[in-house]
């Protein structure tokens, strides 16, 4: 059920008269409906300030992601405001009708997804700190990839990691070699490609043409990459993706080196998220620079 003051407030901002609203699963953080009207559906999250403090900074991702104008659908922002009183805060979006994968869904796929690393800032960063899943995400901008992923990235899920009790001692040594060897390990000045982000294989869908579409996402200019590396970190992309992206644009030598440092970023939040069960894989990429 809607609450009231979140229905006559979007019924007033928008202009709209809802007719009906539909639970929608699949998230684990916020509401999620769908908004029949007379014009159009929309999709609708909403949630207490916890929740809704990671709308703008959604909008303002999926907003990024839409003006690259790649071949892969972004759904529209329509409006997006914080909680008032007893109102919860809100982030409607355009409606995008799902649909089974078209013959070449993973063609389009991988192409479109090398479409849009095509669109590029000067820096490493974003316009706004994010959120990755629940936990922050923080954007400086910087010119210096290395240093970006390791004061942006890897240092903030340590800290906090280190602050929950998940971190290890015996990680410690470890990861100051990874440290110190960042700067030779990664590019220092790879092309600032607009980036997903989140880009596992939740955080897409298939419209009703069977079609690829972006969701969900923790945007920011980053290395191309590492939006590559999450694809595999829990599977579900199939070869035709990768073979497709790599045949508009070919990674450069060593990426698998370089996929695990970029995926211990998610997977030292996910041991933050949901503890220990993700100690083991996180040891794994930490051990060669023991």
């Amino acid at each position: 059920m809607l609450p009231d003051s979140l229905r006559d407030t979007l019924e007033d901002r928008l202009d709209i008269t809802i007719d009906g609203v539909a639970s929608v699963g699949g998230g684990c953080i916020a509401h999620a409906s769908r908004l029949e009207t007379e014009g159009a559906p929309y999709f609708l999250k909403y949630g207490d300030e916890t929740v809704a403090r990671t709308f703008p900074a959604e909008a303002a991702g999926l907003e990024a992601l839409g003006e690259a104008g790649a071949s892969l659908e972004v759904p529209s922002v329509i409006d997006t405001a914080p909680p008032d009183g007893d109102r919860p805060g809100f982030l409607v979006l355009e409606w995008i009708n799902s649909g089974r994968k078209g013959r070449r869904f993973w063609e389009q796929f991988g192409s479109g997804l090398a479409e849009l690393h095509r669109y590029a800032a000067d820096e490493y960063g974003f316009e706004r700190n994010n959120f990755i899943g629940r936990t922050p995400q923080r954007n400086e901008w910087m010119d210096n990839w290395p240093a970006f992923f390791r004061t942006q990235r890897l240092e903030p899920q340590v800290a906090l990691a280190r602050d929950e009790g998940h971190w290890r001692p015996a990680w410690n040594d470890p990861l100051e070699a990874l440290y110190r060897r960042l700067p030779d390990l990664l590019p220092g000045a790879p092309e600032a490609s607009v980036l997903h982000g989140d880009l596992w294989n939740g955080n897409f869908m298939v419209t009703a043409v069977g079609e690829p579409a972006l969701i969900d996402p923790a945007t920011y200019y980053g290395h191309r990459e590492a939006d590559l590396a999450m694809t595999e970190l829990f599977g579900g992309f199939q070869d035709r993706f990768y073979e497709a992206y790599r045949d508009a644009w070919n990674v450069e030598p060593d990426y698998d080196t370089r996929r695990d440092i970029y995926n211990l970023y998610h997977l030292i939040n996910h041991l933050n998220l949901f503890g220990s069960g993700y100690a083991g894989r996180v040891e794994q990429v930490l051990r060669p620079f023991g």
